[in-house]
């Protein structure tokens, strides 16, 4: 080990501690002193809008300031590493919503927490009282009409005022609601005092009875008292590991002195807990530990003892009295807090045996490993979390696995990362940067000392080879090579002086330590982006059977052996061992229509899929004019011009008007000339079309097998530059050419120029409750965000809308970015301020809403909103902030105008699976052995008193299906059980792309697949902090163009590089399909 710069030995390390996968930190070793005197207790002391009209507002919508609404981020969950906290008592936030603020050490925080104020001592709080009164700035609740006076683009001094809208009675708590820009941006949630989600409307009775089993295990509520301790450890360490074993070290110590015979759970930070009191209120420890990880170097081999001063406070007390009445429906808010005590006190021993990474515990003993190439691996393990539910407590487990590092010598490493013999040539600029990339933040372990296995963490590689590397020996400047260092100091030769050092501690203080005396230290999980070998590799060792799965899931829960748990006795949680039965339904597949040419004018699913055999498309699109470019260098001409024809006779047999000869000839080209090709292949067709005022419909595209970054390439051409709609067909299926193939392909074409592929028979007929009635819109939102270790990268926000009514099939789409990891939707409404026209509106919801009424001829009079991608921990703070901006995007159309909302959050990565109750009954499962589809649950084990529901729409293929969750959040409308879970399923059978109904409601699909195709539109950023600045682009005299937006997150000073704009006439059509 070499420092730079630094007289004598090795020197100490300075690289940080560690922050996840193993444990870290040591145990044992060294005389912990006494506890400090027991110590006595003290006391703590307008929105503006713009436009009447529906027409639309010159300038598309765009720009920042004005009356932009501002909200506050949620703390997003780094799922490599332990949970963000906050400072003070740090422990996780205890309300949905985000933040709930810090626990005050001075003045009034509203939860008596003692403090240096006063002689007198408070009343110990109960846990269950922290949420009752969440601050909230900024939310203005004064009357402030939404068709108060605005300035429109063509009446920037108006002052006329508009009457007071008369809203709805449920909507009164929501009348009016603003949030000011001035106001702080760390925007509170609402608080569930002040607004309630929608209480379950009774429970659904459509469709045939079943009963299903779930992954949910019974947990008996203890009849404890919890006690909790704030916990302070001085010095402070950023290792839970390290925290962990301090208080391991304590709990051994004092658990029968001290600790009155009590077995603590601790949360790694801030909190410990108890079933009962401690008996004292505050008490100070010294704690002694052996570091594992800094040894001395120049005392032959001894380890470094760190003391800790620990302080443990009490802090406040729950009885578990308001989560009974909570589990009964008779308490509207869950007692988090309460919650979140049982959840640690059940992950305590995992966290002792298996390496946590979230709520889930891998080890290589819990099922083999599997290599993902690379130097990675996979690592089985399960989640476990505890839910409220209405059986009561009920403990979510679930098979889980994840990629981990392999333990492999540094060399070793290297080779399977860059897949060739490092020794045979030097390393490339690209070689470096992705060994650099792969290897920072990585811990190691030094082989050349013998026993003595020091860890450090990577933060970098030498530019210069270890042959190269020299540092000074002593006060006179005398300089010694690394490589000459580690002979005569250890005795170790150096074999690979071609390679780069590896880079430890500080870059003020490196230390180099040379590859080939590096091992990687086991446990550590890679949470950066995956290839997609790698991605496959994973699925294939995550995908498991219905019966496979459930059986690893109770083989889990007896090993497990949760009664035998000793903190799970301590505080009286017992767990049962079997799967929750649970009542289903099968919802009926509904009727969709065809063409009335064909010979099948309507057809019923069967098991959830279908053919178009016998069937036209109900609204065959028109393709007159099109071209053709191969990027495939293996397909020859005459290949392409047959696939094309073929393709063209399928367009034809399946009810669409496609012309069978392209306007030019198909042209091949390379791939590293997308860009050149298509623009001039484009503008040929373009001039050969001219003098006969046609246009070109479509491109089609036939790329290479593995073909990068072409297609995000020629994306990004079509639809922001030249306008134009394409298909693109990889050259594998051109050879082949089958039939199945080309439906697909077919289908979808059709609804990329406009076409529908089927509807709907009730909503033809005016059948659907609450949609066929009156004009209504679906929306479906989501927001994607990058990959781990993609810092500078935006989130991109994606809104598509239906575009067709009663019929709600068609849906154009917007897009937009927004600041890193930002989940509030920014450019739902926007106003901004021009030189010229004064204050103007925009945002994806109005442009939506006057596209509907112009491709409808009405306005809607309902709006259906599917929310994806929000965690529950985000629910009341994404309602507050969205539902706003759709009031204020209507009102901004015309004064009064507030068609009711039903706001529905769709989730996916959640682990409830359902089993068939007999795996060999061929009426309850389908052919993958998964329940069929339409099966929903809304009892037992969903909410206790909100309306949510589990909805399996689709027919398993492999693996275990995934219900999707449904939870409704806001409802206007008034929905029944009924009403809302059969048009939900309904509508899966209605996705464009293919013949079989989907997972979750395609309005949520089709905004993430926008929000996916989006992400092609960036162009590569030229630094970490280069970017385009949004107020530039702001300042130009108009606003950001309409469908592609950029946009400045709330709380977040960052600017945003804008996406190049959709071209008109490609927002109109389903574009992303």
């Amino acid at each position: 080990m070499v420092r730079k710069k630094r007289t004598g030995g090795e020197g100490q390390s300075s690289g940080s501690q560690e922050t996840g996968g193993g444990r870290g930190g040591g145990r044992g070793g060294g005389q912990p002193g006494q506890p400090v005197q027991q110590q006595q207790p003290q006391q703590q002391g307008g929105y503006q809008g713009g436009g009447r009209s529906w027409g639309p507002q010159r300038g598309g919508y765009g720009g920042h300031g004005g009356g932009a609404p501002r909200g506050g981020m949620v703390p997003q969950q780094y799922h490599g590493g332990p949970p963000e906290y906050q400072q003070g008592r740090g422990t996780q936030q205890y309300q949905r919503g985000g933040a709930t603020g810090q626990r005050q050490r001075g003045g009034t925080a509203g939860r008596g927490i003692p403090s240096s104020g006063g002689p007198s001592t408070p009343p110990v709080p109960e846990l269950h009282q922290a949420t009752e009164a969440p601050y909230q700035p900024g939310v203005t609740t004064q009357p402030m009409p939404y068709g108060s006076p605005v300035e429109s683009p063509g009446e920037a001094s108006s002052s006329s005022t508009a009457p007071d809208p008369s809203p709805a009675p449920v909507a009164r708590q929501f009348q009016n609601l603003s949030l000011q820009p001035e106001v702080s941006q760390a925007i509170q949630p609402a608080s569930s005092k002040s607004m309630r989600f929608p209480l379950r409307p009774g429970k659904g009775s459509t469709g045939t009875k079943c009963i299903v089993k779930a992954n949910h295990f019974f947990a008996e509520l203890p009849d404890k008292d919890l006690h909790q301790y704030d916990v302070s450890i001085i010095p402070e360490v950023p290792s839970r590991g390290v925290n962990r074993a301090v208080m391991e070290q304590l709990v051994r110590l004092y658990k029968e002195s001290h600790l009155g015979k009590r077995l603590p759970a601790y949360d790694g930070r801030k909190s410990l807990y108890t079933a009962g009191p401690l008996p004292f209120v505050s008490k100070e420890f010294r704690i002694t530990l052996v570091d594992e990880e800094e040894g001395n170097q120049g005392n032959a081999g001894a380890r470094r003892e760190r003391e800790f001063r620990v302080v443990i406070k009490l802090a406040a007390r729950a009885d578990l009295h308001h989560l009974d009445l909570f589990l009964q429906g008779r308490q509207a808010d869950a007692p988090q807090e309460a919650l979140q005590v049982l959840d640690i006190v059940l992950r305590e021993l995992p966290t002792t045996r298996y390496c946590p990474v979230g709520r889930s515990f891998y080890s290589p003993h819990l099922g083999r490993r599997q290599p993902l190439g690379e130097g990675l691996e996979s690592w089985r393990g399960f989640y476990q979390s505890i839910r409220p539910t209405q059986m009561g407590l009920s403990l979510n487990i679930d098979m889980s696995s994840t990629a981990f590092i392999e333990p492999l010598p540094v060399i070793e490493f290297v080779t399977q990362l860059l897949n060739r013999d490092i020794s045979a040539r030097p390393l490339s600029d690209a070689d470096r940067v992705k060994i650099k990339k792969a290897l920072r933040g990585v811990k190691v372990e030094v082989t050349h000392r013998g026993n003595m296995r020091r860890k450090y963490r990577i933060s970098g590689l030498t530019s210069q080879a270890t042959r190269e590397l020299t540092f000074p020996v002593d006060e006179m400047g005398t300089m010694k090579s690394v490589v000459e260092y580690f002979q005569e100091t250890y005795g170790f030769v150096i074999h690979h002086t071609q390679l780069p050092c590896l880079q430890v501690g500080s870059q003020q203080r490196p230390n180099y330590l040379p590859m080939e005396v590096c091992k990687i230290v086991e446990g550590q999980r890679y949470s950066k982006r995956l290839n997609e070998r790698q991605i496959t590799a994973l699925l294939k060792v995550t995908c498991q059977r219905p019966q496979e799965r459930e059986r690893d899931i109770l083989q889990t829960v007896r090993h497990n052996a949760y009664a035998e748990d000793p903190y799970a006795k301590e505080f009286g949680i017992k767990i049962s061992e079997k799967l929750a039965q649970v009542e289903a339904r099968i919802l009926p597949a509904p009727l969709l229509k065809y063409h009335d040419s064909g010979r099948e004018k309507d057809c019923l699913p069967q098991v959830g899929q279908w053919n178009m055999m016998n069937k036209k498309m109900v609204n065959g699109g028109t393709v007159s004019n099109w071209i053709c470019v191969n990027f495939s260098s293996n397909v020859q001409d005459s290949v392409v011009r047959g696939f094309c024809q073929e393709l063209a006779q399928m367009c034809l047999t399946s009810g669409m008007n496609f012309n069978p000869h392209s306007v030019l000839p198909p042209i091949s080209a390379r791939p590293d000339q997308v860009e050149r090709a298509l623009k001039f292949r484009f503008h040929d067709a373009v001039t050969q079309l001219q003098p006969q005022k046609k246009e070109l419909d479509l491109l089609i595209v036939i790329l290479p097998d593995n073909n990068g970054s072409l297609y995000g390439d020629l994306k990004r051409i079509c639809e922001t530059d030249l306008g134009i709609v394409s298909q693109c067909c990889l050259a594998k299926h051109v050879f082949k050419m089958s039939k199945q193939y080309l439906a697909n392909v077919a289908l979808k074409i059709n609804v990329k120029v406009g076409g529908r592929n089927t509807v709907l028979v009730d909503a033809l007929s005016r059948r659907i409750p609450l949609v066929s009635d009156r004009p209504t819109i679906i929306f479906g939102a989501d927001v994607t965000h990058p990959h781990p270790g993609e810092d500078s990268s935006p989130s991109i926000a994606a809104v598509v809308a239906s575009q067709d009514w009663p019929e709600v099939t068609k849906y154009a789409g917007l897009v937009s970015a927004q600041a890193h990891r930002q989940e509030l939707i920014q450019d739902l409404f926007k106003t901004w301020q021009d030189p010229t026209r004064g204050t103007v509106t925009g945002g994806m919801i109005k442009e939506l809403l006057i596209s509907f009424r112009r491709a409808t001829g009405q306005k809607p009079q309902r709006i259906i909103f599917y929310r994806d991608g929000v965690s529950e921990g985000q629910f009341y703070q994404v309602l507050l902030y969205e539902l706003d901006a759709i009031r204020r995007a209507c009102a901004s159309l015309e004064p009064n105008y507030q068609p009711p909302v039903t706001f529905v959050v769709v989730q996916k990565r959640h682990h409830t699976r359902l089993f068939a109750n007999n795996h060999h009954d061929r009426n309850a499962v389908d052919r993958s052995g998964n329940i069929l589809p339409g099966t929903v649950v809304d009892s037992k084990i969903c909410h206790p008193t909100e309306f949510d529901f589990y909805l399996c729409s689709h027919a398993g293929i492999q693996g275990t299906s995934r219900p999707a969750h449904y939870h409704v959040l806001w409802d206007e409308n008034n929905f029944s059980a009924d009403g809302l879970q059969s048009l939900t399923n309904n509508l899966c059978y209605t996705y464009a792309r293919c013949t079989r109904s989907v997972s979750i409601v395609p309005p949520a699909y089709y905004a993430h697949l926008a929000a996916f195709r989006a992400r092609f539109y960036m162009e590569p950023e030229t630094s970490d902090s280069g970017s385009v600045t949004s107020s530039a682009a702001a300042g130009r005299g108009v606003g950001p163009a309409a469908g592609v937006r950029s946009s400045r997150a709330p709380g977040v000073n960052v600017n945003v590089r804008p996406l190049p704009a959709l071209k008109e006439n490609v927002k109109r059509v389903m574009f992303y399909c």
